[in-house]
């Protein structure tokens, strides 16, 4: 029976006879020789090296995980994410002294031997017997090369991390298998390249190039003798020899590289004992990953950003394959952020509602034209801690791309599409109702696409006050927000027809729910976003031309290849003059009608308020020629309150309405974003007026939904 020793572990014996076969093996497939089945050490090695005639591509040139960097349209950095932090360079670009400390401490023979040194496999069996247990192993540079590859593919999956680390004859076999072809194939200088750039040298850092940054804030081709000795004395242990946890430990690792470096000749002896006496002076560099980071505000546009290329198919057919897109990075993405219209952006959001209050407000911009987002701005702050009010959910956006559940209600804010499908109609801007503040129609008398009715009975509606009763024209209904209006122009344009606009505008609701074919969509009774609604205004400004929003200009990889990214989708929803008319008519909105507060007086300018009933919602989206903006104000946590009786960033309001609070909130982001900016004007276009009447002078001031 072998002998056995006190704490049940083989003998010094016993290792060095089961090294012995491991060397057997390797000498073995350095040979070239085939193995049997079973040899003589009784090692079941059927499978272990057949099928790898041929290197994989992935060992030559293995896809390395590393930074992806978010840029602004301008250039500027917005935030960094990896789930590796890593930058790859090129051997010219790591001091030479890095290059030397590395191979003399962790295989001071690189350059002489093969994959294999054989010297080294005897060495580590006569020390590892005299010793009782393995003191010593014998992987060369190349070999540790092969193994950090098939770790570095396993990523995060502990199952795949355990298989390409255990302790096996199996994976030996393989691993030296393919160190013997890298080395034919790659050379010792690619080999060391590949292998600095792979490394794990602790603090989240991988590949020497993010670890000096980590360590000493510098890049890796500027890293000193004793920096780069400490930096190679990293790699054994990054824990333990960690110089932020401990300094001491990191120092004395740090030396024994010195000395071997001054033992192999790299350096002299005087060099290194200059270098010994040095103390360690380290610089950190504190880590930056991920949205949470993001600069000017920008964490919900760049989790926007991570969203579409987790979920857009343009950038993968698969869920995997853009996960694993995203999860290698080295990624450039050069997004269409503005920097002035998001430090607009997030000027307005806090400007009348505090980071603390009961509700939050969302300020969310896009081009007309191209669709190109300019800005995501949000009362709370980016991030994960709730006692500071940060949040993740992105208020612009519904809930496929990190926003909420359903979107919310929009109010009056739909009205403007009843007027272009009324308009597409060939009604006329002119079209008069004598509309009572309550009114009670038929529901039979609209109908579906499908050509039934949208329901059994009345629907019952009203407006905000008794006062508003009257005749109004289309211009005069806009301005003051008259519910009733609204009802018989849909009752007159066509249910199927409203509908319709609102889909060629852009206008969704979430998860996956189709618009319902029920009058009170003119009145906003559906939900939506605050980004789809400032889409679907830009429609207006665009002259009729409904764009898709995007966030992406471009990517780039890591190996300088650029993909495609999703493009915007224009398509036309109207005609130019029914896009004119319904400019001309809300320019009133905000010269004269409900969004007086918000008016800009330096340019054309239009836009429309909105409430829900129950005052849950407060809207106000508006446009200049070349800029749409939407402003949501509402209850974002828990169950929503109604904004009565309510304090808002330090004012008190009996009750919120769309011009009172989302207006100025909605001026301030126009006005940052298009600081000396060109002033275009809207297409001039003649709008003809109906009769009018109304049983109260007051109507049109009152700062109404």
């Amino acid at each position: 029976m072998a002998e056995k020793r006190s704490g049940g572990g083989l003998t010094g014996t016993q290792q060095a006879a089961k090294f012995l076969g491991v060397s057997v093996l390797a000498g073995a497939v350095l040979a070239g020789i085939a193995l049997p089945a079973a040899g003589a050490l009784g090692l079941a090695a059927k499978g272990t090296v057949e099928g790898f005639d041929e290197i994989p591509s992935n060992l030559k040139t293995p896809p390395l995980s590393q930074r992806t960097t978010i840029l602004d349209s301008e250039g500027g950095t917005l935030a960094t994410v990896y789930s590796r932090d890593r930058k790859v360079v090129p051997l010219e670009k790591i001091s030479p002294y890095m290059q030397k400390a590395i191979v003399a401490i962790e295989d001071s023979r690189f350059y002489e031997h093969g994959a294999i040194d054989l010297k080294g496999v005897l060495r580590a069996i006569n020390r590892n017997a005299q010793s009782g247990g393995v003191a010593q192993g014998a992987s060369t540079l190349t070999q540790q090369y092969v193994k950090n590859v098939f770790v570095e593919e396993a990523g995060d999956d502990p199952e795949k991390v355990a298989a390409a680390t255990q302790q096996t004859i199996g994976r030996k076999v393989r691993e030296l298998k393919y160190a013997i072809q890298v080395e034919e194939e790659l050379g010792k200088k690619k080999i060391l390249e590949n292998y600095l750039n792979i490394t794990f040298f602790g603090q989240q850092a991988y590949g020497i190039e993010a670890a000096s940054q980590r360590y000493f804030s510098k890049p890796a081709a500027d890293l000193k003798l004793e920096e780069a000795a400490m930096m190679a004395g990293l790699v054994q242990s990054p824990s333990r020899y960690d110089p932020i946890n401990d300094l001491q430990e990191a120092t004395k690792r740090r030396n024994v590289v010195l000395q071997r470096m001054a033992e192999v000749k790299d350096i002299s002896q005087a060099e290194a004992d200059k270098a010994i006496a040095a103390p360690i002076k380290l610089k950190v560099k504190t880590p930056k990953n991920g949205c949470i980071t993001a600069v000017d505000g920008a964490g919900f546009f760049c989790d926007y950003v991570r969203k579409t290329i987790l979920t857009n198919p343009v950038l993968g057919k698969t869920v995997e394959e853009r996960q694993k897109l995203w999860n290698l990075g080295g990624l450039t993405v050069r997004t269409t952020l503005d920097p002035r219209a998001q430090e607009a952006a997030n000027e307005a959001a806090v400007a009348h509602v505090n980071e603390d209050d009961k509700v939050a407000a969302s300020v969310v911009q896009v081009q007309p034209g191209s669709g190109k987002i300019l800005s995501m701005g949000q009362s709370r702050p980016y991030g994960l801690d709730q006692k500071q009010h940060q949040t993740t959910l992105n208020l612009a956006v519904g809930s496929k791309m990190g926003g909420t559940t359903y979107g919310f209600q929009t109010g009056s804010t739909f009205k403007p599409i009843t007027a272009a499908a009324a308009l597409e109609k060939g009604l006329s801007p002119a079209q008069s109702f004598s509309s009572p503040w309550r009114i009670s129609l038929p529901m039979d008398s609209f109908r579906t696409c499908a050509g039934d009715p949208s329901g059994a009975g009345n629907w019952d509606l009203q407006n905000e006050l008794e006062s508003e009763a009257g005749t109004w024209d289309m211009t005069s209904a806009l301005g003051t927000s008259i519910n009733t209006y609204f009802a018989q122009l849909e009752q007159m344009t066509g249910l199927c027809e409203t509908v319709q606009m609102a889909k060629k505008m852009g206008y969704e609701r979430e998860l996956g729910k189709r618009l319902e074919e029920l009058p009170s969509i003119t009145l906003g009774g559906q939900e939506s976003t605050p980004l789809d609604m400032a889409a679907a205004y830009a429609t207006f400004a665009n002259r009729g031309t409904y764009c898709t929003p995007v966030a992406i200009e471009s990517i780039e990889t890591a190996g300088g290849e650029q993909l495609k990214v999703p493009q915007t989708e224009c398509s036309r929803a109207m005609s130019e003059r029914t896009a004119d008319t319904i400019n001309q008519m809300l320019k009133g909105v905000v010269e004269d009608g409900t969004g007086t507060r918000a008016g800009l007086s330096d340019r054309d300018n239009a836009g429309k308020t909105g409430t829900t009933n129950d005052r849950k919602d407060a809207w106000f989206v508006g446009y200049t020629p070349n800029l749409s903006t939407a402003v949501w104000v509402g209850d974002d946590v828990g169950e929503r309150q109604s904004m009565f009786d309510i304090t808002i960033g330090g004012e008190y309001y009996d009750k919120v309405c769309g011009g009172c609070l989302p207006g100025p909130i909605w001026k301030i982001a126009m006005t940052g974003a298009l600081d000396a900016s060109e002033t275009p004007s809207f297409a001039p276009v003649f709008v003809p007026r109906g009769g009018r009447t109304e049983n109260s002078e007051d109507v049109d001031r009152r700062p109404g939904e």
